[in-house]
């Protein structure tokens, strides 16, 4: 089942990271590095809400239409924007113009106000002790797409009224902003301890 591939420059990668430059530079330059900064972090959370039901490829396509038209994912703005705002995104063909999409991440940039550790800080809170947990996967197939700790996260952020996460997406964040590392035993990307 899918284990290393060897890029062009002789890196082994992550199988998911091949044929594409896109997923190329974000497995090699972003997916899996620690992100802590409240904006920063709700970009990440927008964008795999965006991404359900669709290749995130569809989602790195359009990431900067995305950040020019939610104003660099800058929560503030973002939880300011009105009826014309939504309007103007569902016009906005450079993204991924899903109505229930475009209200959630409004809806979640509002929300965010709820949290009085932050962002960040607070979805930091559900990630495992990266020592404690340490996952080995040698296969795509050693991945899981869900775990207790995006159980939690999901139900916490549900409960608080955020909209678009469920586990798999809780996953794929903690995924993609360091909190697990899922890089296959070998990736060029993985630390070698």
């Amino acid at each position: 089942m899918l284990g290393l591939i060897a890029g062009a420059d002789g890196r082994w990668r992550c199988p998911w990271a091949a044929g594409c430059d896109l997923y190329t530079d974000y497995h090699d330059e972003e997916w899996g590095r620690s992100v802590r900064t409240d904006d920063a972090m709700f970009e990440r959370l927008c964008l795999e809400g965006f991404q359900s039901g669709l290749s995130w490829l569809t989602v790195l396509r359009k990431r900067t239409a995305f950040r020019t038209a939610f104003a660099d994912f800058r929560i503030e703005a973002v939880a300011g924007f009105d009826d014309d705002d939504v309007c103007r995104l569902l016009a906005e063909a450079g993204i991924v113009r899903n109505r229930a999409k475009i209200l959630a991440a409004i809806h979640n940039a509002r929300t965010v106000a709820g949290l009085p550790t932050g962002l960040a800080a607070h979805l930091w809170s559900f990630a495992p002790d990266r020592e404690a947990v340490r996952s080995r996967p040698a296969t795509l197939a050693d991945v899981p797409a869900t775990t207790a700790a995006s159980v939690a996260m999901a139900g916490d952020l549900r409960r608080r009224g955020f909209r678009f996460i469920g586990p798999t997406t809780a996953y794929a964040l903690m995924q993609a902003t360091g909190m697990v590392d899922d890089h296959l035993v070998g990736c060029w990307v993985r630390p070698s301890r």
